[in-house]
């Protein structure tokens, strides 16, 4: 299943989220189980897999990274289950500084002002990354799509990265 031309949709990173959700919403109206319920067994099942696979196409494009891995693996460049490390020692590195950065957080004289600037600098890593894939994404050639997998792999750690705010940010919360 080709999760864009189901929902009619062109082959974006950059998607429209409220025609995603109007889309979704009137597929799962034609093949909700509930329809179906005084149908044959096997009719009610090909309803029940049809609605979960519209929901999966549904959380796969809601998502970005999801998405991006899904764009990728639908052009060749499957990184959905690799196990591969990323070998750039700069961004590494940068990754290294802002972990130790975050440890930091919560031993600081004012744990909110530290927090609200870390999320600053995610969000503005994240901002890049996500306009380096999307000039990258749309590609055809497998140069520009492995650097738009590097991108990806990049962007994981920065969502990694928001998590563990998160987390720190609750821990603080908490306190």
């Amino acid at each position: 299943m080709k999760y864009f031309e189901l929902f009619s949709l062109p082959i974006n990173f950059n998607i429209d989220l409220a025609l995603l959700n109007q889309a979704y919403l009137r597929l799962q109206k034609t093949v909700h189980p509930d329809k179906f319920a005084h149908k044959s067994s096997k009719e009610q099942l090909l309803a029940v897999q049809k609605s979960a696979e519209i929901n999966d196409a549904l959380h796969v494009l809601k998502h970005p990274l999801k998405r991006a891995e899904y764009i990728l693996a639908e052009r060749g460049v499957d990184i959905r289950a690799e196990q591969q490390t990323l070998q750039d020692p700069m961004f590494l590195m940068q990754q290294m500084e802002l972990r130790e950065e975050l440890e930091d957080i919560s031993s600081a004289s004012d744990p909110e002002d530290e927090i609200e600037a870390f999320e600053k600098k995610i969000q503005m890593l994240e901002k890049d990354f996500h306009q380096q894939l999307t000039a990258l994404i749309d590609q055809t050639e497998l140069v520009q799509l492995e650097r738009a997998a590097d991108v990806v792999r990049k962007l994981k750690f920065i969502y990694k990265l928001r998590d563990e705010l998160e987390r720190v940010e609750d821990s603080l919360l908490d306190d």
